[in-house]
């Protein structure tokens, strides 16, 4: 692999906001996950879990991330894919005590961030979504109250003639220095 190879998918990737009626394979999305769980993680502890949401379950999954008549474009997405924290590991437990800093937020970010761009390689638009109902979540997720959800992507395949937009970006100039 190039560096060139990895600047094109970070050039091709953007968030989707208009998906296709073209159903998602459930194997796919499982591929996608598979290989976002590559994602580095501080002392290895993966303290995630990803949930694929789906099928049936997906329209009320949907509402619960369009607060305030937001993201109405997540019910056309084929899947949602929700980042839960997941923090039951030891290793968690003794950093937030050695260290008072766990990393679960970078950890998380990490993760969503290898997410959308696995997506991305696999042909399939996403869009992380910010605004959401975190309690609903967690309710139909049967998840107990602390348990933190950080992201949501909608994932599927981009409406035909969804374009790619021009990023807009800082220069390098503005936001890289090298210190010798």
């Amino acid at each position: 692999m190039e560096l060139s190879d990895i600047e094109e998918l970070y050039l091709h990737r953007q968030s989707c906001r208009e998906f296709s009626d073209r159903e998602v394979d459930e194997e796919l999305i499982r591929e996608v996950c598979r290989i976002a769980l590559l994602s580095p993680s501080a002392c290895n502890a993966q303290p995630w879990q990803l949930i694929a949401v789906m099928g049936d379950k997906l329209p009320e999954f949907a509402k619960a991330v369009q607060p305030m008549g937001m993201n109405k474009f997540a019910s056309s997405a084929k899947a949602l894919i929700v980042v839960a924290e997941d923090t039951s590991g030891g290793i968690m437990k003794f950093g937030s005590i050695f260290r008072e800093n766990t990393y679960i937020k970078n950890d998380l970010g990490l993760l969503t961030a290898h997410l959308i761009l696995a997506a991305e390689a696999a042909g399939l638009g996403t869009c992380i979504l910010g605004a959401r109902d975190e309690k609903r979540l967690r309710e139909l997720l049967g998840f107990k109250k602390e348990r933190h959800i950080p992201h949501v992507v909608a994932v599927g395949y981009p409406k035909e003639g969804y374009g790619l937009r021009e990023k807009k970006r800082k220069s390098l100039d503005e936001t890289f220095t090298l210190l010798k």
